[in-house]
């Protein structure tokens, strides 16, 4: 089928010669055939030569080296997967005599149009390096330059790359440090996973330690360091950047795949600050609730080492389950112990008694040995513990008897003589205990504390003399060690007993125990031979021994960094990179500021239409500006650079420079007071019944300072983004709605026509005042139009359809409650008249609570409430209170927020409101504002 000359038959064959590498079978012999075929003109049969090629290149490189200039003409082949493909051929031949064909073919790819081609020279460059670690230097420059590609489909794949050749050059990182940030939740997983681990070694090597006061704090406590040093500590300050990396990656403790919520938590561990490293838990736990096979990968990797508190909310999602495999459980269980404490040991112990029931021998064993790990570290329950040990003596199942007993002495040798009647009753067990090690531990047990069962441990050792020559080597080893105490501290009754079994062992078919017994007959039966450390007898055998420390296997695993292969295995792996220690000085943060070319954005005149209904219902003429009654239009024109201030270049005229510059500083403190409160003045001019002059304050323009929101992703806008802002001006073709600011920006090759809203969807009684249709956005250019919304005072979303000449976009608004108000101006006693007249049911009190480090003074509360809501500041006698009014847009219902100020890091919020639901909205959007 191969040599047809049919394309058809030849498709078939590639795909059942596929389908057999698929399966796993061999299909190395038809590489002579199929590589005939690499020159065939049917792109799909074409495709999966290609697949096949880079299975078995490596292997059959001497056919493969015979077509290499039908792959180097694939590079060249107009549709992006042949090219591709033909690169990943390429690089899959590892012959050094085509490495300068390789490193070519890898520049190239690195320049094409196709991201996907990019995405797989950057897969190539690792490749080359290691067929040809001396073409390090030429990779390097082919990775700055994808490391500069803007593109979510390389980004992984060039980290990657660079993870693999060079990665101590961090240097290459600064300048696309914030855009790997900004594009990593939309990078494909597995390239997610690649960033957040190379962002990880990145922060540890250029942000300081965020915990680093809590360390300071720490060593002054232990050396008692004066309270004036204390006062005179710098205080620490995130960096932006670093706040940034957090902030970006915290979302996708969301992820549905787990490999990058792993990626995230071991990234907060290492770089979050530890008051927000709790935010991982619940992400974890979620993990867990799922059957898939990374459960044991988190427990062991991540649950052992945050278990300072984080995971106690969860402690029912440990719970383990009967379908859970036995390795999972006695991880669970690991877990459990972990977290016991005094408040939930109870709780533990209870669960713990449901497991002794299980069939599974190992997991039942596995309980026995956390039972007594909890008794050792929390002494309040170490007799409840050791009874109900006791209490499983009696247990049928010898393997659970057996475990209890090795348990019971480990437990017994912190307070043995407090429990002589428990060694009594072990003592008992000898008879009908089997397991060599249960029998070996009790023996051991009543020669350590033969003092105080002074009756029994004779007959004991009488029982186990006559059993001597059927025990296993380590209950033997024991008889021998409780006859040698027993004769050094009740020699009458057990001394011919002793010379008994010590005979017996003199002809032991084991040499360790033959050796024993001589040793102990030298020492411990003095004679002319006896040397000197006869004398020390007692010394040696019955001297304190200190209480084994009852401690979890997986202790000491912190020697590698967490999330790692390395730190699974609690073994070096191959390729580990030792995580970076914080740097003592933060290095200087000016290396990431890049330079962006600003855009030049068109000047056009937006037009505002109102838009009661549907834009669908409407004719296709209604997409012309109205010039009815019912229209209003408004020109804004928006240039690039900061805006030109007239009133700067009317003084420009000047002769004098001094009293220029001295009139220039007091026309822009004018300015900036009248942007500030335009609002106020504005809405007292409508509240008085007066009409509202065009002043120059009433010009909607663009402010850094407003929070933008994404209306269209660009990749979702094929090429169109849009966002937009709530510009918190009066929107002059209507008071009642809310100005939104709207910027357009034309990121594709083409030109944008017709750009305009279609397909108004709202709830009831809301309105749309809409731009008019912008019928030309060049490509690379922007422009910004402004809309009007009244939202009713709700925050309901306004869902429409954003429409170009060729597509149409389903988006849709929806605002913040603070962006739902305007503000109001009043003076204390109309305040507090207000404030008296309102309701107590319309009144909202929290308490806020915040860091005592944090600095939450007058300044930074005004800052904060208005970020959060659009109200103005009412001036206030007391220093302790700030007080903020305005009105909701719609209603003009009167919206009053008092913020008073306590001691020792607490505040008192009040919202008063007649819209309830505004009311309790505006509270939490405070509450959160002043907290963060």
């Amino acid at each position: 089928m191969l040599d047809s000359n049919k394309d058809a038959l030849k498709l078939e064959a590639m795909k059942r010669i596929v389908a057999m590498i698929a399966r796993g079978k061999n299909a190395s012999d038809l590489f002579p055939a199929v590589v005939k075929n690499v020159a065939c003109k049917n792109i799909e049969v074409k495709k999966l030569v290609y697949v096949y090629l880079v299975r078995y290149a490596e292997e059959q490189q001497d056919l493969a080296l015979l077509s290499i200039s039908t792959f180097q003409r694939g590079l060249k082949d107009p549709n992006q997967l042949i090219r591709a493909s033909a690169l990943r051929v390429l690089s899959s031949i590892r012959v050094t005599i085509i490495v300068p064909i390789m490193m070519l073919a890898i520049k190239e790819a690195a320049s094409d149009m196709s991201p996907y081609v990019r995405k797989t020279a950057a897969h190539a460059i690792p490749k080359l390096y290691s067929l040809d670690p001396e073409q390090k230097d030429q990779l390097i420059e082919v990775i700055e330059k994808l490391l500069a590609d803007k593109t979510t489909l390389v980004a992984g794949s060039v980290v990657m790359a660079f993870e693999e050749v060079c990665p101590e050059r961090i240097d290459l990182i600064h300048k696309n440090y914030r855009k790997l940030c900004n594009l990593l939740i939309d990078v494909e997983e597995w390239g997610q996973v690649v960033i957040i681990n190379m962002l990880t070694r990145y922060a540890r090597t250029q942000f300081l330690n965020p915990n680093i006061n809590d360390e300071d704090e720490d060593e002054e406590k232990e050396k008692q360091a004066e309270v004036s040093a204390l006062a005179k500590r710098k205080p620490y300050v995130m960096d932006p950047d670093h706040r940034l990396l957090l902030r970006n990656t915290k979302p996708l403790l969301q992820s549905r795949n787990a490999a990058v919520v792993m990626a995230v938590a071991q990234l907060y561990f290492h770089l979050a600050p530890k008051a927000e490293v709790g935010v991982i838990a619940k992400a974890l736990v979620r993990l867990l609730r799922k059957i898939c096979q990374f459960i044991s990968i988190i427990l062991n990797n991540f649950l052992f080492r945050l278990l300072q508190g984080m995971f106690e909310p969860y402690l029912k999602s440990f719970y383990i389950r009967s379908t859970d495999p036995t390795q999972i459980k006695i991880l669970k269980l690991e877990v459990l112990t972990n977290l016991a404490n005094e408040t939930n040991i109870s709780t533990i112990l209870r669960e713990f008694q449901t497991y002794i029931k299980s069939m599974d021998k190992d997991f039942v064993a596995a309980t026995i040995q956390a039972i007594g790990r909890c008794a050792t570290n929390i002494g309040e329950v170490r007799d409840t513990c050791l009874n109900g040990l006791v209490q499983l003596l009696s247990n049928r199942d010898e393997l659970v008897v057996a475990e209890s007993v090795v348990v019971i002495k480990k437990l017994l040798q912190m307070q043995p003589e407090k429990h002589s009647d428990i060694i009594k009753h072990m003592a008992k067990l000898t008879d009908n205990i089997q397991v060599p090690m249960a029998r070996a531990s009790i023996l051991w047990l009543i020669g350590e504390y033969c003092e105080h069962v002074p009756k029994i441990a004779p007959d004991v050792l009488r029982k186990m003399a006559k059993s001597f020559t059927n025990e296993e080597d380590i209950v033997k080893l024991q008889i021998i060690n409780l006859a040698a105490k027993l004769y050094l501290t009740n020699s009458k009754q057990t001394k011919l007993l002793t010379q008994y079994v010590l005979n017996l062992a003199k002809y032991d078919q084991n040499y360790d125990i033959r050796d024993r017994a001589r040793f102990i007959r030298q020492l411990i039966v003095p004679t002319e031979k006896s040397g000197a450390l006869s004398k020390y007898a007692k010394k040696l055998f019955l001297a304190l021994k200190p209480a084994p420390v009852l401690e979890s296997p997986f202790k000491d695993r912190d020697h590698f960094q967490l999330g790692s292969l390395s730190h699974l295995l609690n073994a070096k792996a191959g390729g580990y990179q030792e995580l970076p220690d914080w740097p003592e000085s933060a290095p200087d943060p000016s290396v990431r500021n890049v330079e962006v070319k600003e855009s030049v954005r068109a000047v056009g005149t937006v037009t505002y239409r109102d838009t009661g209904a549907p834009r669908a219902q409407q004719t296709e003429g209604s997409r012309e500006p109205d010039t009815g009654s019912g229209s209003e239009s408004v020109s804004v024109s928006v240039e690039s650079g900061s805006p030109s201030d007239s009133e700067e270049s009317e003084e420009s005229s000047e002769s004098d420079e001094d009293e220029e510059e001295e009139e220039k500083e007091k026309k822009k403190k004018k300015k900036e007071i009248k942007q500030i409160f335009a609002p106020v003045f504005t809405q007292r001019l409508i509240n008085e019944g007066h009409s509202v002059p065009d002043v120059s304050f009433q010009t909607i323009a663009p402010s850094s300072a407003l929070k933008n929101y994404e209306l269209l992703h660009r990749i979702t806008g094929e090429g169109l983004s849009v966002e937009y802002c709530f510009s918190r001006q009066a929107f002059s073709p209507d008071a009642n709605m809310v100005a939104v600011q709207m910027h357009f920006t034309n990121n594709a090759t083409s030109d944008t026509k017709n750009l305009h809203i279609e397909d108004v969807k709202l709830q009831s009684g809301m309105r749309v005042k809409e731009f008019a249709e912008i019928e030309l956005l060049p490509a690379g250019e922007a422009t910004t139009a402004v809309m009007g919304v009244d939202f009713c005072d709700s925050t309901q979303a306004a869902n429409f359809q954003l429409c170009t000449h060729t597509r149409k976009f389903f988006v849709s608004i929806q605002p913040p409650v603070g962006e739902l108000m305007r503000p109001v101006f009043l003076t204390e006693n109309e305040f507090k008249k207000e404030q008296s007249e309102l309701r107590e049911e319309v009144q909202h009190i929290q308490e806020v609570s915040y860091n005592i480090n944090t600095s939450l003074n007058e300044h930074a509360i005004v800052q904060r409430v208005t970020t959060a809501a659009n109200l103005s500041r009412v001036p206030c006698g007391s220093d302790k209170e700030c007080r903020f009014a305005g009105k909701t847009v719609t209603s003009g219902s009167l919206v009053l927020a008092t913020v008073a100020t306590k001691d020792e890091g607490a505040a008192q919020l009040t919202v008063n409101c007649e819209k309830m639901v505004i009311g309790t909205m505006l509270v939490k959007d405070l509450l959160l504002a002043l907290t963060q």
